[in-house]
């Protein structure tokens, strides 16, 4: 655990506008060794606050649909691409991403995860460098290189998007199934049972 401790990030102010407005910056979380990475964008009010990505109700999304494919929260990193929280929740700002990647890279570098699940429109295109069309190609896994490396990203549905549109429900657990399954790390799935 001591690696990923110096692989937070105390201070930065690469990024004014961030650093006024945070307060605090906010690291990933989880296990070192963790086979799957999950990318959210940057932290909103409720990570903010309380120091952790995905704490909120999109983070409530994304617990439940890891109990479903047989994880715990305790057995995935989370971190997000960029550790500040931009002003009134917008998305991250080219020149803001770019000044995080750094950190981003270090750590996806130090987990070495198996697959690393992107969440929404705005990981997905920084991470696979290109236009994302989410839904369509949610679950899908594409191979890229980030940080030095052949790293395997699936795409997903930010969870949020199960709370606006419910039948985006199916598409964000069937994708958090279906990166569990490539890892082995989850449990048998319902549908293996019968």
């Amino acid at each position: 655990m001591g690696e990923m401790e110096d692989l937070s990030v105390v201070e930065c102010a690469r990024c004014p506008d961030l650093a006024e407005c945070r307060s605090r910056i906010v690291n990933g979380v989880g296990p070192a060794d963790a086979d799957l990475l999950f990318v959210g964008e940057g932290p909103g009010a409720n990570e903010d606050d309380q120091g952790e990505p995905f704490v909120g109700r999109s983070g409530t999304v994304l617990d439940d649909a890891l109990r479903t494919a047989g994880l715990a929260r305790a057995d995935v990193r989370i971190t997000n691409c960029v550790r500040c929280r931009p002003p009134e929740n917008r998305d991250p700002r080219a020149a803001e991403l770019a000044n995080c990647r750094e950190y981003l890279d270090r750590e996806i570098d130090a987990v070495d995860p198996t697959v690393i699940v992107t969440l929404g429109k705005v990981p997905s295109e920084h991470l696979l460098e290109r236009d994302v069309g989410v839904t369509g190609e949610a679950g899908d896994t594409f191979d890229t290189e980030i940080a030095g490396e052949t790293r395997t990203v699936m795409v997903s549905v930010h969870p949020a998007a199960t709370l606006y549109d419910r039948s985006q429900e199916a598409t964000f657990e069937g994708t958090i199934q279906r990166a569990a399954d490539l890892t082995g790390a989850g449990g048998q799935s319902t549908l293996g049972s019968f």
